[in-house]
């Protein structure tokens, strides 16, 4: 028969055994769209691809996020979502039937955490193609999109995220030309930031809006 002490000793290596277990598959998320569309045509099916992090940086598979996308008047649309060619990449296909400003929501499947996208309008097929973001715009929306949230905090996108000084952006400027090739490749620095594969008008999209002057209210 097993003592009582030796008892008390394994079952306590087993619940430290435990939490330190989900310390380490616990954590946070980010979320990487490869493409986020200026627009998207009511009824042409919306294809989204995009790469699930641990920390932002070990891609995650066997994961199963869900994608969805509602409207102010209660349209929803959901997608299926399929496991991509590379580890922790996904695949979503959503088909948003109407005309109109829709919300998608990303829920990574990982630690019930969730990825809200900026709007986007959707138009009427045969309808004039919608006048294209500026560059600090679009730098704003891909801020987002391209998961800088998950890391850092800015003013203009995520004001209540926690983080480090070092991380928040919000008025933060950098040389222009550094600051292009450090999105394009961040080992460079290095730093602890995978590279997302950035297109160069993304690049300069971003860049443009990291380095804007943050315009503070005046109080009242």
């Amino acid at each position: 028969m097993k003592s009582p002490y030796l008892v008390r000793f394994v079952l306590s290596m087993l619940v430290l055994f435990a939490l330190v277990s989900t310390a380490f598959a616990g954590g946070w998320a980010t979320i990487t769209l490869n493409d986020f569309p200026d627009y998207a045509v009511a009824g042409n099916p919306l294809n989204l691809t995009f790469t699930i992090r641990q920390h932002g940086q070990t891609p995650l598979a066997g994961l199963q996020p869900r994608v969805r996308a509602t409207t102010a008047n209660g349209r929803v649309a959901a997608a299926v979502v399929k496991a991509g060619i590379t580890r922790g990449e996904y695949t979503a296909a959503l088909n948003l039937s109407e005309p109109g400003e829709w919300t998608i929501v990303i829920d990574r499947g990982f630690n019930t955490s969730a990825m809200t996208l900026p709007s986007l309008k959707v138009i009427a097929a045969g309808t004039p193609t919608p006048t294209s973001f500026s560059p600090v715009t679009r730098g704003l929306r891909l801020f987002t999109a391209k998961g800088c949230v998950g890391c850092h905090r800015h003013l203009e996108v995520n004001p209540e995220h926690k983080t480090d000084t070092k991380f928040d952006l919000t008025g933060r400027r950098f040389q222009q030309d550094y600051l292009k090739k450090f999105l394009a490749d961040p080992s460079i620095k290095p730093a602890e930031m995978p590279n997302l594969n950035l297109k160069q008008d993304e690049i300069e999209a971003l860049a443009a809006f990291i380095n804007k002057a943050v315009v503070k209210q005046q109080p009242r």
